[in-house]
């Protein structure tokens, strides 16, 4: 069962418009990027009550509350806005295939200014361990995903049964524009970075379609995690 095409209305069902809770929880971040969210909304709010009074009381109301729950809110945004890309594409398939190859690399994800002991403007790199995990099937299609490594990873190893949703704009799907996150159903665990699909609804498609299990034999080309062709 290397790949089984999905029903529109299936696709819509596992990638919804507005965020699940797991995609809030996402964008919502850490307690750092509460605080500058909070941040955000105070400074706003300030400026809309002592600066907007040309807008007329029921505008400014209206921009003050908006302000005020930035946010709560701006996550919803981020993650129906990232929804509605995945959307865009037309058809939709359910892939599975197996762990490849899977290795830890450390990444550099930003920079920071600072001052040593002597006052010196010091650049600090901030790096981060990252799992690589290769998937393919027998047909030959292959991708590589980049999450950040935690401590479940550890079960990780070649062989697993990989599961994972695959997106195209080609009725057939021989052309694969986007995948999501990836399910290893022996380890019960998800490796993901975004949690693209609702997972309770893909556990579900993938049982049934264990028991009415079918064969595709198309061949796909091998992909990369820049352009998935």
């Amino acid at each position: 069962m290397p790949l089984v095409p999905l029903t529109r209305n299936a696709f819509e069902e596992l990638i919804p418009v507005y965020a699940t809770g797991a995609q809030y929880v996402y964008y919502w971040g850490k307690f750092r990027d509460f605080i500058q969210q909070l941040l955000i909304s105070v400074v706003a709010v300030t400026i809309i009550a002592f600066g907007g009074g040309f807008l007329g009381s029921g505008l400014q109301l209206t921009l003050g509350i908006i302000a005020a729950l930035y946010w709560l809110w701006v996550p919803v945004a981020k993650a129906s806005s990232r929804n509605l890309k995945y959307r865009r594409y037309k058809y939709s398939g359910f892939w599975q295939g197996r762990v490849l190859d899977v290795y830890v690399t450390e990444e550099l994800i930003g920079t920071e200014e600072t001052a040593n002991q002597r006052g010196e403007l010091v650049i600090v790199e901030n790096r981060e361990r990252r799992l690589n995990l290769e998937v393919g099937d027998k047909t030959g299609f292959a991708t590589t995903v980049q999450v950040p490594l935690v401590r479940s990873h550890q079960v990780v190893q070649r062989g697993l049964v990989a599961q994972m949703l695959v997106m195209s704009n080609e009725a057939d799907l021989s052309y694969i524009a986007e995948c999501s996150d990836i399910y290893l159903p022996s380890c019960n665990l998800w490796i993901s970075d975004y949690p693209c699909v609702r997972r309770d609804l893909f556990q579900e498609i993938a049982q049934q379609l264990k028991a009415s299990r079918g064969e595709s034999r198309e061949p796909r080309r091998r992909v990369s995690p820049d352009g998935y062709r």
